[in-house]
């Protein structure tokens, strides 16, 4: 995996290891990592995205606790051989809920119509990724 496929925004309100455990846990529940398949090393994430190596780690080490990677010797941390497939819809679309809540808080918020910010959500997830 590149290290640079994680992408950090240090002006968000969760800190960056947890920034790292969510998307790392997003691309096992898509299946875009698989069983075995590795993750790239602290050093590599750290240098990539100019952080502490020390908050890598920190998010290596909450996602060895939770089961979703396991660390092997020699190869380093690897997704968990009991993730064969991708995640049920309902338990992807779970990992959403954090941030549906808050778009739909700031919605309301800003008293944006529902059809409009649905608009807008469609318009966004049609656009390729940066």
């Amino acid at each position: 995996m590149d290290p640079t496929l994680l992408r950090l925004d240090p002006a968000a309100p969760d800190p960056l290891y947890r920034q790292l455990v969510a998307q790392v846990a997003r691309l096992v529940a898509a299946g875009v990592l698989r069983a075995g398949d590795t993750l790239p090393s602290v050093r590599d994430v750290a240098a990539a995205h100019a952080i502490n190596p020390m908050t890598v780690s920190r998010a290596w080490g909450l996602l060895e606790a939770d089961g979703l990677v396991l660390r092997e010797r020699g190869r380093g941390m690897v997704v968990a051989g009991d993730r064969r497939r991708a995640a049920p819809l309902a338990d992807r679309l779970a990992l959403l809920a954090p941030a549906l809540e808050a778009l739909a808080l700031q919605a309301r918020d800003l008293e944006l119509p529902a059809e409009r910010v649905l608009a807008a959500l469609r318009q966004r997830l049609q656009e390729p990724s940066a």
